[in-house]
């Protein structure tokens, strides 16, 4: 049995290297000072051991960290000791591994970048229903539009039934599409995306062009899972992480996407080997195997593939350096450590 020491503040644990947890979390606050807070967070993060990733920007902080469930309890305390995020509502799996390469705490412009032309402040957002309260809606006699507020090949294995799919690479294509929509005013609109992030800055964009009976679904298809079974789910729901792809609804997990080199059903998404390419691909196992990690037969002859790991196929491929032996070098010209 493997053993670390996390040392939070006076206090050192040894742990042993059983189950990891995942914490997915926002917070809309104003914050004074980015800067300052991306240092303070990615110190308690190395201290604790923790990898994935956190942005912050003037409106808050939005983050997904994983490690050792003593490790993200302590960093959990540690959100909450600070009076401007005690309130921050935790998403939380089990994993077996630790599905992140590295940590990286960034100072972005928007938490979320739907890059509006207007300020959009989420106290101003649509109503919140509770997973229960959007399931009595989806199965009651109410009329409603559904919106999936995620991008294309997230909506590709998984989506609620009856959903608008919007065919959007990015979630800053989603105020035009809106206007083009043609989506009638007086609407009931029910809006929902991973955790609920994108819906909180959405919302706020569909009332300020007019709709007034806004939803959205707290806590997202993440905690809908949890607390309803998945209920009225199709596939599995993408996630931003190694894992890639996490079930829903235990009672469907018949996979609803496509291998995009042989046409047979999968919901396993890869990048694809070529360091050139590295197109996000739908793949099956025997395909995977077939191509060599690669999304054609041109990536596969590529100087630039990288080795496909018959144990970690499904893994996603690493940076360059990570293969050809070579030290990264930052944007500040000089070697260093992959954060």
């Amino acid at each position: 049995m493997t053993y670390i020491v996390v040392k939070y503040k006076h206090i050192s644990v040894s742990i042993m290297s059983v189950p990891f947890r995942v914490l997915l979390y926002y917070n809309f606050k104003k914050v004074n000072d980015p800067e300052q807070l991306r240092l303070h967070h990615y110190e308690r993060c190395k201290q604790l051991g923790l990898l994935g990733r956190i942005y912050i920007s003037g409106e808050g902080i939005n983050g997904t960290v994983a490690g050792y469930t003593e490790a993200t309890e302590a960093y959990k305390s540690f959100m909450r000791e600070d009076p401007l995020f005690s309130d921050t509502e935790f998403k939380e799996d089990e994993a077996d591994r630790i599905p992140f390469a590295r940590l990286a705490v960034k100072v972005r412009p928007e938490i979320v970048a739907l890059k509006a032309d207007m300020p959009l402040d989420p106290v101003e957002g649509g109503r919140h229903l509770s997973p229960q309260e959007w399931r009595h809606v989806m199965e009651s006699d109410t009329p409603y539009v559904m919106i999936d507020v995620r991008n294309n090949y997230e909506s590709r294995i998984g989506h609620f039934e009856g959903a608008l799919l919007p065919d959007l690479d990015n979630f800053y294509d989603f105020p035009k599409w809106v206007d083009e929509a043609n989506i009638p005013k007086d609407t009931k609109i029910l809006m929902y995306c991973t955790g609920g992030i994108r819906c909180e800055k959405f919302s706020v964009l569909m009332k300020k062009k007019g709709y007034d009976d806004v939803n959205q679904l707290h806590g997202g298809i993440v905690t809908y899972g949890k607390e309803e079974g998945g209920a009225h789910f199709k596939g599995k729901c993408f996630v931003f992480d190694d894992r890639m792809a996490v079930p829903v609804n235990p009672n469907d997990t018949e996979p609803i996407g496509r291998c995009e080199l042989s046409g047979q059903p999968t919901d396993t998404y890869v990048n694809c080997a070529n360091m050139e390419c590295n197109k996000l691909f739908l793949v099956c196992p025997e395909a995977i195997d077939t191509y060599e990690g690669c999304c054609s037969e041109a990536c596969m002859h590529s100087s630039a593939r990288r080795p496909l790991d018959a144990q970690e196929r499904f893994i996603p491929f690493r940076r360059w350096y990570k293969y050809f032996n070579q030290t990264p070098v930052h944007d500040h010209g000089q070697p260093g450590s992959d954060h």
